[in-house]
This record gives C-alpha cells, structure tokens and sequence, in this order.
C-alpha cells in the first residue's frame, strides 16, 4: 500500500534524528507560542479582580493632614495658623449584599478566563494537528507525484528506443514528452508545497521543525467508528466556550443580585482621631485640641433620578442576552459536530473503495503495458492507464486526509486533546 510504504520512508528517515510525535509538538505549542501567555496573563488579571473585590470585606484606614492659613480669625473662631492631623477607620458592614455578589463576580469571570484559555490551548493543538495532518498529506502527494514521474520516464525513454527502431511515430513520442514534462513540474509543484506545509507546522508549533523529525507515527492505525451522541452529550457539558459562555450567565444573574443592593440600606462603623494645632506645624503651636469619635453611620438612597431601576432592568437585559448566545452556540456547535460525523463516516467508508482502486489501477497498467507492448493497445490507452494509477492513489491520501481531518475536528468539539 502506498501510504505504508510512505510511512515506512518517513520511519527510516526519522530514525537518524530525534522523532518529533503530535503530542510533543502540542505540547511545544502551549509553551511557545505568545498567544497563551496572553489568555495566562487575562487569568492572572482575573485574580487581581477577585483581590480587589475581597477587599470590601476588609476595613479603609486613612490618614490626612491639613494646614490653614486664614484672613480672619474672628468668624470662625480658629488661629489664622494652624493644622490638623487625623485619622480615620472606617468598616462597611451592610451594604445590600453587594459585595457578595461583586466577589461572586469576580470569581466567576475568573473561571471564565480560564475557560477562554483552555480553548485557545484546544484551538492550538487542533491546529498543529491540522498542520501536522496537512505535512502527512502532502509528502504522500508527493510520492504519488514521484511515482507518476518516474513511470512516465521510463515510457518516455522506452519510447525513444522504439522511436528510433520505427516501431512509434514521432507525434506518439511528442504524447509521452507533453505528459512527461507534465508529470515533472507536478512533481515539483509538489515538493514546494510540502516545503511550505513544513513552515506552516514550524510556525504553528513555535519551533523549527525539520520533515526528516516527523515520522507520522500517529497515522499507522486508521481511527475507528465513534458514537455521535455521546460525543454531542460530552461536547455540550465539556467544551469550553459553552463553560465560559455559563460562566458569563452566572456573572451576569451574581450583577442583577449587586444591582439590587442600591434600593438596601448602607450600615457603616467608623472611629476617628483628629488634632488640632495653632502651628503649620502639628505639635509645635500654643493651643492644641484633639477629639476621639465613633460613629455608626445608615444611609439609604431613596431616589436617584431612576438610576437603580435603570441598572436592575440592564442587568436582566445583558444576562437574556448571553441566554440566547448560549442557546445559539449550542445550536451551531451541535450542527457542527453532526456535519463533521457524516463527513467522518463516509471518508471511513471510501479508505477501501480507494485502497481497491490502487490495486485496480495498477493491475490494468500492467495488462495495458502488456498489450501496448505487443502493439494491441495505443500510447494513449497507456497514458491513460498511467493518469487512472495516479488518481486512484491521488484519491487515497485524500480520503486519509480526511478522515484524520475529521477525526481531529471531532476531538477538538469536545475538548480531548
């Protein structure tokens, strides 16, 4: 079989270099590639958020120091010169359940972000993989052109010892070149492009990688037949985008909670020390005077030009909103995975069709040879059977291809790289 055969080359020529698997390349992926050290730096932003909503559970200490300078020290009664030194703590410890539901926030848009970056490190793998894939495709593309040209060669020289004997014509001989000529630049129209599938996986990596490393271990064995419906069951409860998309709608219902705060009251405790000096200079005046204050302080806001009503009623808006997303991308990533199924199975189905036309193919250009041979057949019948041999191994590496092309969609749709 062809791609045996393929996989047979790429195993001796990997054998005098380090291998470089799928999974060793992901993993070079995640850690080399800028991409994920941005969604890591959003998680570790996340984390500042939840610091910074924690912080309302804490009291606020404060300091000041004020100093005047008055023009008349009748109408209020203070030095034309002085200063006053304070301090105060303050501690909310009501205010309508809104930091609750804040640090509940912030917890849950952290969450979030950590589902955002197990997507992006799904989405990176998946697109090595593809990569990876895309390589393996055009290296048994190759070959397929190599074959076709060294084929066509040996027509092409075998008919120029018949064109000299008599026994073709020269237009006869011009059919073979045309196709000849054909069949080199395809060939390297070929190598070319397998050149640049290797720096596309290079990049996608973050490394550089060398097609003698790659010894496409992983396509030895072709995938099996996979159940769809646990696969939609697992990919609706796994995939990280319709975490991150539940993660957003918890945020959202934790908000509408915070909102509803401003129509409670606000309970604050607060303990102040000030002091006061007839000198800029705290401390150094004549006349000093301090004062010690608690204070329990309730404040409500009974109306704020329809503020609150306004924030409540956007709050329920924006979580409606992120519902019907959610509902959406549920919808498309189920059509989705049914697609990629339908293409999964038929690709599985042609690998054989396509295997049995090899052998087909070959045999009727060793029974076309024969009669050509024997001048019971024309060139054209033999350039014909060579063009059927080419596209019958032609269709076999694009049936595996998309067969592993599907079948790394599908594991990207449910998280299992």
């Amino acid at each position: 079989m062809k791609i045996v055969s393929i996989l047979a080359c790429g195993v001796l020529l990997g054998s005098a270099v380090q291998a470089a698997e799928l999974a060793d390349m992901q993993k070079m992926a995640i850690e080399n590639r800028a991409v994920v050290q941005r969604y890591i730096t959003a998680v570790e932003k996340s984390e500042k958020d939840v610091t910074i909503a924690k912080g309302a559970y804490y009291p606020s200490v404060d300091i000041s120091y004020i100093a005047n300078s008055l023009d008349d020290t009748n109408l209020s009664n203070l030095d034309s010169e002085n200063s006053i030194a304070s301090g105060r703590v303050s501690w909310n410890i009501f205010s309508g359940f809104r930091d609750k539901y804040n640090l509940a926030t912030a917890e849950q848009l952290r969450e979030v972000e950590n589902q955002r970056l197990a997507a992006i490190r799904q989405d990176i793998q998946l697109n090595v993989a593809l990569s990876y894939l895309y390589v393996f495709d055009r290296k048994a593309n190759l070959r397929v052109s190599e074959d076709a040209y060294k084929t066509l060669e040996q027509f092409y020289r075998d008919g120029e010892n018949r064109f000299e004997v008599g026994l073709i014509g020269k237009n006869e001989l011009l059919k073979f070149r045309v196709d000849y000529d054909n069949a080199d630049i395809t060939m390297k129209a070929a190598q070319a492009t397998l050149d640049t599938s290797v720096n596309t996986l290079s990049r996608e990596v973050g490394t550089e990688i060398t097609l003698p490393e790659l010894i496409f271990a992983e396509f030895d064995k072709m995938p099996k037949e996979l159940d769809e419906e646990a696969y939609r069951q697992k990919m609706l409860s796994s995939r990280s985008e319709i975490k991150a998309l539940e993660g957003l709608i918890g945020a959202s219902d934790s908000q509408i909670q915070a909102a509803y705060s401003d129509y409670y009251p606000k309970v604050d405790l607060v303990g102040s020390y000030s002091n006061y000096d007839d000198n800029y200079v705290n401390g150094a005046g004549d006349n000093s005077e301090d004062e010690l204050r608690a204070q329990m302080v309730l404040s409500m806001n009974l109306f704020r030009g329809f503020t609150k009503e306004a924030k409540t009623s956007k709050a329920k808006l924006e979580k409606r909103q992120l519902q019907y997303d959610l509902q959406e991308l549920k919808d498309t990533f189920t059509n989705d995975l049914r697609n990629i199924f339908i293409d999964y199975r038929i690709s599985l189905a042609n690998v054989e069709v396509a295997r049995r036309s090899i052998e087909q193919a070959q045999e009727n250009l060793r029974i076309t040879r024969l009669k050509y041979e024997e001048g019971l057949q024309r060139e054209s019948d033999l350039l014909d059977a060579i063009t059927n041999l080419s596209r019958a191994q032609a269709n076999e590496v694009a049936v595996v291809r998309t067969v592993y092309l599907n079948y790394f969609r599908i594991t990207r749709m449910v998280d299992g790289f």
